[in-house]
């Protein structure tokens, strides 16, 4: 099992393919993992990097004390592996490590994929995770993982897909940290807001949301299209928070043009 000690912490990571550098960065759940439905489109054209973020999967379950810590992390793991400058492409909260990437050290990125991401901790992104918390606190780990799965997915793909999502759940759930690791990672999403700083962001940009998400609604896309300068919005009709998975040859072929382009 690959594992580097960086930024204080033993960090698991994956490398494979070859080509330009990207980095793959999940969201709420942190892991590698989530980007499987990706690697071997992106690992025909790419060298590909993913890896586990502080406090999930199989790197330290140490708590998180803010979205510019985890940034730091990733950070401290390029450094470790020789890898000066990257293209980046983020899922949901990891969309804010990139924010704080771009913003914080813009000598690291090429271009930058902001997927089903937001700005700040809103009202409504407030309500969705007291929700979240308070299952995951009062009720545990297994109907959290329900509930992740329903924010996450249409509801057709769950009914037709019940028997695979509940492997992945499982798996999930094996490297669940402890709830206050879990809520540390909550309240660093909730408490980033660099709303004021967006327009510093010199990386080509292409922001992507599925009109359905109801965990990160496509209002945060259009938010950060009209801040970044020059960036560029894809809608996509359908796959809510992990349209990814749901539509991976449309996502992957989408993600790798815009990668490609001069």
């Amino acid at each position: 099992m690959p594992v580097l000690h960086a930024a204080g912490i033993d960090q698991f990571y994956e490398i494979s393919g070859d080509g330009p550098p990207v980095v793959l960065v999940a969201g709420m759940g942190g892991t590698a993992n989530y980007w499987r439905e990706q690697m071997a489109a992106f690992t025909a054209k790419r060298r590909v990097l993913v890896y586990d973020q502080r406090g999930t999967g199989r790197t330290t379950h140490a708590p998180v004390a803010s979205i510019e810590q985890l940034a730091g992390d990733l950070v401290a793991l390029l450094d470790a592996l020789g890898l000066e400058r990257v293209d980046l492409v983020t899922h949901s909260a990891g969309g804010n490590i990139g924010q704080a990437m771009a913003i914080d050290h813009p000598g690291r990125i090429d271009k930058l994929v902001l997927y089903s991401s937001t700005t700040h901790g809103d009202p409504y992104r407030t309500l969705v995770w007291r929700v979240r918390r308070a299952i995951l606190e009062k009720l545990g780990p297994e109907l959290y993982a329900d509930m992740a799965s329903i924010m996450l997915y249409p509801p057709t793909w769950i009914a037709e897909n019940y028997d695979e999502l509940m492997r992945q759940q499982e798996a999930q759930l094996r490297m669940l940290p402890a709830a206050e690791i879990q809520a540390s990672r909550i309240e660093a999403i909730q408490a980033f807001d660099r709303r004021t700083e967006l327009g510093r962001i010199a990386a080509p940009t292409l922001v992507v949301c599925a009109r359905d998400d109801n965990q990160t609604p496509a209002y945060f896309s259009e938010a950060l299209v009209r801040a970044i300068p020059g960036a560029r919005l894809v809608l996509l009709d359908g796959g809510a928070h992990a349209a990814s998975r749901v539509r991976p040859a449309e996502f992957n072929k989408l993600v790798l043009d815009f990668l490609a382009t001069p």
